[in-house]
């Protein structure tokens, strides 16, 4: 007969949680402490955990740790009363089955309980060793939201995989955040000291995406004056994330499928033959079975892709996460421009959780730019909101601008803001000061003198 352990300093609720769980579990005990816990743990070796959070003395993590440090096999469960999301990558990295919130209802709790102990020895060969260095990770770096349980169960995931250099793919709409969750997954494993190199694969034509993925030696082909490494050779034991990965030609799918494969690479125009140990995440918008039944993308290369596969839900999907993305987005976006843009009216978060944001992540944060650069004191008013995208079907199909028409216009918006002090602009815009002087040129853009 199982045996279910329940650590918390909350006694009511332990007892509420002991009693419902009682009729299909009757050897069920209950200690307030983690000190007890482990006591009772090295005596009775229970076949399930659940252990609070955030407890005086030793919080669950450590009870964690110590479970499993005495035996692997024991299933461990995180209650927690808060958001706690970067919290839940370091307990899925320790080796936690899975959590729950105390606000959850008990139905589900024991639904939980059940499959827990349906899988406690599956559970053994994901266990990956807490990093010595995780301490100094914070989600709140690379914020994409979590109170949602799809993206939790994405924060379990990156807990699972972060241990390895195992290839990942990373499916979802533009803006939806895929770059970051790939940051999350180098920063919170084993290649967080390592290099992480971003390629966009769609923004060169195939003869310079070649060259950067690859390098080149001297004399390859005109232009090419020296050696160069390519962007695989940096990437070093590393993270690699190759953006919009359905863009690749297909000469280059055939480059990357051998790269896969034989772990080996050679250099444009080179003969040396150079190892490539970084781990590949790629990224798409775009359905890559559906291309390969067209014959766009290599069905074989997608299997090698496809080993560990993230699918990013679209923001309008989680609205539960934009205030918390919000607070984020304005924290990032006062340290860019220089202001203290702090209040946002209730009236104007429930516009923003109420929009349908189609360009996601991205759309809100350059929405809210917007809207602090128009800000006169430290208060966000509807006023300074001019989303590029209305919620009502109509009103779409009427008097839409091009990508180019608003790229032109928020360039120049904030060129204008800041007095056309080109360093500042590309600084907020994100690109560089080359690109912001082509973007200058491409669109005519001039100071307007008063």
């Amino acid at each position: 007969m199982e045996k279910i352990l329940i650590i918390d300093d909350d006694k009511a609720f332990a007892q509420t949680l002991k009693i419902y769980l009682s009729d299909i579990f009757p050897q069920i005990h209950f200690v307030s402490n983690g000190k007890e816990g482990i006591e009772y743990v090295k005596k009775e070796v229970p076949d399930v955990v659940l252990t609070d959070l955030r407890m005086p003395n030793m919080d669950g993590l450590e009870v964690l740790r110590q479970i499993k440090e005495f035996d692997s096999s024991i299933a461990v469960i995180i209650i927690t009363a808060f958001d706690e999301s970067d919290s839940i990558i370091k307990a899925m990295q320790l080796g936690a089955f899975d959590f729950f919130e105390k606000s959850l209802d008990l139905k589900r709790i024991k639904l939980i309980v059940k499959k827990t102990l349906e899988n406690k020895k599956k559970i053994d060969q994901l266990i990956i060793p807490l990093p010595d260095e995780s301490e100094k990770f914070s989600l709140k770096h690379f914020m994409i939201g979590g109170l949602t349980e799809q993206m939790k169960d994405i924060f379990k995931k990156i807990g699972k995989i972060s241990g390895t250099r195992v290839n990942v793919l990373i499916q979802g709409e533009s803006g939806t955040g895929k770059e970051l969750i790939t940051r999350l997954i180098h920063y919170s494993g084993i290649t967080k000291n390592e290099p992480f190199i971003a390629v966009n694969c769609s923004a060169l034509p195939e003869t310079l995406l070649e060259s950067e993925l690859f390098g080149h030696v001297q004399g390859a082909f005109t232009g090419a004056t020296k050696n160069k490494k390519g962007k695989f050779e940096l990437a070093g034991k590393g993270t690699i994330f190759l953006d919009e990965i359905s863009e690749f030609s297909p000469s280059l799918q055939v480059k990357l499928l051998r790269i896969i494969q034989e772990k080996e690479f050679e250099r444009v125009g080179g003969e040396e033959t150079i190892q490539m140990e970084a781990r590949i995440v790629a990224a798409t918008n775009k359905n890559l079975i559906e291309l390969a039944e067209k014959g766009l993308f290599r069905e074989d290369l997608f299997y090698r892709l496809n080993i560990f596969t993230i699918n990013v839900p679209p923001l309008r999907e989680r609205k539960e996460d934009i205030p918390k993305l919000v607070i984020h987005l304005l924290g990032k976006i006062n340290l860019e421009v220089h202001k203290k843009v702090n209040t946002i009216p209730f009236d104007v978060m429930e516009m923003l959780k109420n929009h349908e944001w189609l360009g996601n992540i991205r759309e809100l944060e350059n929405t809210l730019m917007n809207a602090v650069l128009l800000a006169k004191d430290n208060v966000l008013e509807k006023e300074y909101f001019n989303f590029i995208r209305s919620n009502n079907p109509q009103s779409q199909s009427q008097n839409i601008e091009t990508l180019a028409d608003v790229e032109k216009k928020h360039i120049a918006f904030i060129l204008d803001h800041v007095h056309w002090n080109k360093s500042q602009a590309s600084k907020i815009l994100g690109i560089t000061k080359t690109t912001l002087y082509n973007k200058i040129a491409q669109y005519d853009l001039k100071l307007v003198k008063e």
